[in-house]
């Protein structure tokens, strides 16, 4: 059989030749694109992990501590319509989308802080979805939204840098860094932080559930407060889209800081569609010197309006100008 490209003829076999030939190449060139294996927190090892640790007002009045072994051994698929469409047991959520279980007292205070503007439809269907997934952990949790609201290209790291010094003023522990548009699909991927940072989104459906490369740490980000302040947060640099994740794992490279993942199958999510925002013409130059950067632009150089502070039903409104 033969393919006839720009002119030349060629028989399938020598197609099929070239194609294996340059994947090769490009593996050799570039080893660290492919991360078909890596290395992960198995089950039996995700508890002894993960870092107890609560808000300074967490409840005293419950007699026992919440357990998580059952959620993280009887891990499920909850993606469903029974737990997207709409909140469950509302009532159960404080004003500011705060959390915590009233049967027993939980191990675990987690911020999670998550960058917005202009994603709605996003925004509703993961704040249904969340309150309903993160309830079955019996964790101790609050969703800050940081929205920006000037026409800038749109700062992601700095929305991050944002709501975590809004989430420390509250006492929270734990950061988990959230894309609006990112699910977990599983019930036991805890929302808590863990002793090293932890890529948390690491097998997403549009990577067809394999990590692109070792060294990606961004979507859903599990960060203790002490340890992202000892990195100066994340760059106040990347305006517009793409690099910000790099430059952060970067940070954390320069301090003999390792990352953790948990076993893929606790750590598959799924990505809304959405439009993307405008690429970084910049960011190849600004990696380049985040090493360099990072104790000046971060936490310490944050420059920012705050417009409004709202407590809605399901999340604590953080309205800033960049």
């Amino acid at each position: 059989m033969f393919v006839r490209l720009c002119q030349h003829s060629f028989h399938i076999f020598d197609l099929l030749l070239l194609s294996a030939a340059l994947t090769i190449l490009v593996y050799i060139l570039l080893p660290h694109r492919f991360a078909l294996r890596y290395d992960y927190i198995d089950k039996e090892r995700m508890e002894d992990a993960l870092l107890a640790v609560t808000t300074s007002n967490i409840s005293s009045q419950q007699a026992i501590d919440c357990t998580y072994k059952e959620t993280l051994a009887d891990s499920k698929f909850v993606y469903d319509a029974f737990h997207r469409e709409k909140i469950l047991r509302g009532e159960e959520i404080r004003l500011g989308g705060e959390y915590q279980p009233e049967e027993c007292r939980a191990r675990y205070s987690t911020a999670i802080i998550v960058p917005y503007r202009d994603r709605q439809e996003q925004l509703a269907a993961f704040l249904n979805y969340m309150h309903n997934y993160l309830r079955l952990q019996q964790i101790h949790y609050r969703i800050f939204v940081v929205e920006q609201s000037d026409r800038k290209p749109f700062n992601r790291a700095m929305l991050f840098n944002i709501g975590a010094k809004v989430a420390n003023s509250y006492g929270f522990p734990c950061l988990i860094l959230h894309d609006v548009d990112l699910m977990p699909l599983n019930s036991g991927q805890i929302y808590a932080c863990t002793t090293l940072p932890r890529h948390m989104s690491s097998a997403l459906d549009s990577w067809r559930f394999h990590l692109p490369y070792r060294t990606l740490f961004g979507g859903v980000v599990a960060i203790s407060t002490s340890q992202f302040k000892m990195i100066n947060g994340m760059s106040n640099l990347y305006h517009g889209w793409g690099g910000e994740d790099d430059d952060l794992y970067e940070r954390l490279k320069v301090l003999s800081i390792e990352i953790c993942r948990f076993d893929p199958a606790y750590s598959e999510y799924t990505m809304l569609k959405h439009k993307h925002e405008i690429p970084n013409e910049n960011r190849m130059a600004l990696l380049r010197s985040a090493s360099l950067r990072m104790h000046t632009d971060g936490l310490n150089s944050l420059a920012y309006k705050e417009v409004e502070r709202k407590m809605h039903s399901l999340f604590t409104l953080i309205l800033v100008e960049t």
